[in-house]
């Protein structure tokens, strides 16, 4: 098995991406986005998780991240398996006029997988990249916040509530703590 996309130094910062099978655009309510920012804090208060930045987009999440706690591929793995339930859960519960095609989207990817019993709503892995150098780690971090203004959801990095941009770019503190990369 290929050693490139795992999590080789347990004490390193890393750029992960979880992406929604089929890149299917879930995060467009705001319920949806609070799902992700609650589990999140949750794994940063109980599992150690590290957020030095992260973005949530329409279909992926972009984070970088460390830990001192438990291993990034256990709390991904958790998170993940977490919020596609809660998820779930929330779109059956919201005012969602995709409820059904995504609810049937979803159990249709997940019909014949042994390990999904339900609904997969995230793609396998994580896609994680070892920031090794000062400026892989900026290259990143401009990645990230610049996201929302490439996809033309705001004009401007600091403007998108749901980014740790507005950590780094304004005074105004977003709803995860975050370890500034210096």
């Amino acid at each position: 098995m290929s050693e490139k996309y795992k999590f080789n130094d347990p004490s390193g910062i890393y750029f992960v991406t979880t992406t929604v099978v089929g890149w299917i655009d879930l995060f467009t309510r705001p319920e949806l986005k609070h799902v992700i920012i609650d589990s999140l804090k949750y794994c940063q208060l109980q599992k150690g998780m590290i957020i030095h930045a992260w973005c949530i987009m329409p279909s992926h999440l972009h984070l970088i991240v460390s830990t001192k706690g438990d291993p990034l591929s256990a709390i991904l793995r958790d998170f993940k398996k977490f919020t596609a339930k809660k998820l779930v859960k929330v779109i059956n519960r919201i005012s969602e006029s995709r409820r059904g095609w995504l609810l049937e989207f979803f159990m249709d990817v997940a019909n014949g997988l042994n390990r999904v019993a339900d609904y997969k709503v995230w793609q396998d892995g994580n896609h994680p990249l070892l920031l090794s150098t000062k400026e892989m780690l900026q290259q990143k971090l401009d990645y990230l916040h610049y996201n929302p203004v490439v996809a033309e959801i705001v004009d401007e990095p600091e403007e998108y509530r749901y980014s740790s941009a507005r950590d780094y770019y304004t005074k105004k503190k977003g709803p995860l703590e975050i370890v500034f990369i210096e």
